[in-house]
């Protein structure tokens, strides 16, 4: 059978196999100041929970200048504020769906219980609500939040669902905090318009929805005024197929201090990072007094397994500015980097006896599509296991595990970079590569809410690239049908 012949017989109808992306990208000039993302009101009951609303509802914004387009949002038109909590604080979000159609809002990069997980198995129906509850048990992060209802995240992430949210932790290390000042949130995403400024849902390449426009924080053509010598940027790579190669325009060395779980080492300097869906990083960049400079999005330097002549439908070879930075005249003193930044444990289940192995292929993984009912293996909790996952497609792909944050072992035997040697939960798998993952599911077990795996792009999800696993106690036997735990609204 034919990739052709196997979509056709897949999808309800055949995949469109192309998208025009040219290299010259829509760039609008930089002309409004870039949006922060407000910090989410909060009360604490009695019980001692930090209580934050999240409202899902339908609105209009400006991404464009000049154009109004409907979008979706949490407490506003389009993305949504961001949480922020301290590690070892009791947390209750509560969910309120005010769209036409259900939804999910899913923690991606949380250690949190399966049953508030946010999953598919989750769902907030149209006019309904619903309020997970749980202990941070992990260290200080940039973490986000988005939908995740089977067969229609990408749809409900490009309209604008998503915010971040950031995780502290004791004692702090000497790097720019001040929230929207020297501490700085991009989400960066893709969007395409139709002439009368609609979102353009049409089209998909064999990776999901490509924009010919960058929009960070909800708006095209941004830049951020700098206040201080240095800046840290927490960058989220929030679009739902395109891969980024961050950097700036005068190629000058910043710092990658954070990856997807949370601080690294040391800071690793870098000219170039490079992003997939889902992924997050945090940069600290040294800026001089009047500057100004653009990050940018460049070409993909890392084509591995990607033939010259498919690369061009991946949008590898698009660029885009993402923001300007602008330097005030005098800038205020910042501490200096410090030389270390987190004690990594070591490396844990190299050998582990658990064996798991994973092979990404078109919408499926191990040749089987995601199926709501099946559950595709048992996990044991407080148990090491290596998982080995493969790129058997000459399609980009991506791997992200729920409720874990796992560490990279190897990639095709070698020792991952350093940029990528912390605590991850979504990692990059081009064609043709191995990569083996020290994975372990601590504190919570379930016998009747599944987890998830993934690619995270997100049309490929949506087309069965996914399965779902229980954790359960040494001695716990799983329900016959997976499904929604009775215990939602507790914390576990």
């Amino acid at each position: 059978m034919t990739r052709r012949q196997l979509l056709v017989g897949l999808t309800a109808a055949p995949l469109a196999m192309s998208l025009a992306c040219s290299r010259d990208q829509r760039v609008p000039p930089s002309t409004r100041p870039l949006p922060i993302p407000p910090l989410a009101d909060s009360t604490v009951d009695a019980d001692g929970f930090r209580i934050f609303t999240l409202r899902a509802m339908a609105g209009q914004t400006e991404m464009v200048t000049g154009v109004r387009t409907d979008t979706w949002g949490f407490n506003g038109s389009i993305l949504g504020p961001t949480l922020r909590a301290r590690r070892g604080e009791s947390v209750a979000v509560r969910v309120e769906n005010t769209l036409a159609e259900p939804t999910t809002v899913h923690w991606h990069g949380m250690h949190v219980p399966a049953a508030a997980d946010g999953g598919p198995h989750q769902m907030v129906p149209a006019g309904g609500s619903w309020e997970p509850r749980w202990q941070i048990r992990q260290p200080a992060a940039t973490l986000w939040y988005h939908p995740h209802p089977h067969g229609a995240t990408e749809k409900h992430v490009y309209r604008g669902l998503a915010g971040l949210f950031i995780v502290d932790d004791d004692p702090q290390v000497d790097l720019p905090h001040e929230y929207g000042v020297d501490d700085i949130p991009l989400i960066i995403q893709d969007r395409r318009f139709t002439g009368a400024g609609a979102l353009d849902e049409s089209d998909p390449t064999d990776i999901g929805l490509l924009g010919d426009t960058l929009v960070t924080n909800g708006i095209a053509g941004a830049h951020l005024t700098v206040h201080t010598e240095r800046v840290r940027l927490r960058i989220l790579n929030g679009s739902g197929a395109r891969l980024y190669n961050l950097g700036f325009s005068d190629t000058r060395v910043f710092h990658i201090v954070g990856s997807d779980g949370g601080l690294l080492a040391e800071p690793v300097p870098a000219s170039r990072i490079q992003l997939s869906p889902g992924e997050r990083a945090e940069i600290v960049v040294a800026l001089r007094a009047g500057e100004r400079i653009p990050l940018r999005s460049f070409p993909l330097e890392n084509r591995a397994g990607l033939a010259a002549d498919e690369a061009g439908r991946f949008g590898v070879d698009d660029t885009f500015t993402v923001v300007d930075l602008i330097a005030e005249q005098s800038l205020r003193s910042s501490a200096r980097l410090p030389a270390s930044l987190a004690t990594l444990p070591p490396l844990r289940g190299a050998t582990a006896a658990v064996q798991r192995q994973f092979d990404l292929q078109w919408f499926m993984i191990n040749r089987r599509r995601m199926d709501m009912d099946r559950i595709d293996f048992h996990a044991i909790v407080d148990t090491d296991e290596v998982w080995t996952v493969r790129n058997v497609d000459n399609w980009p792909h991506n791997f992200h595990v729920h409720d874990t944050q796992f560490r990279i072992i190897d990639i095709d035997g070698e020792p991952p970079p350093a940029h990528l040697a912390g605590f991850k939960d979504t990692v990059y798998t081009p064609p043709g590569q191995r990569i083996r993952l020290a994975v372990r599911f601590a504190d919570y077990t379930d016998p009747r809410a599944p987890y998830m795996y993934h690619c995270h792009l997100t049309m490929h999800e949506d087309r069965g690239m996914m399965g779902q696993f229980l954790v359960l106690g040494p001695q716990e036997r799983a329900a016959e049908q997976p499904g929604t735990a009775t215990h939602d609204h507790a914390m576990s």
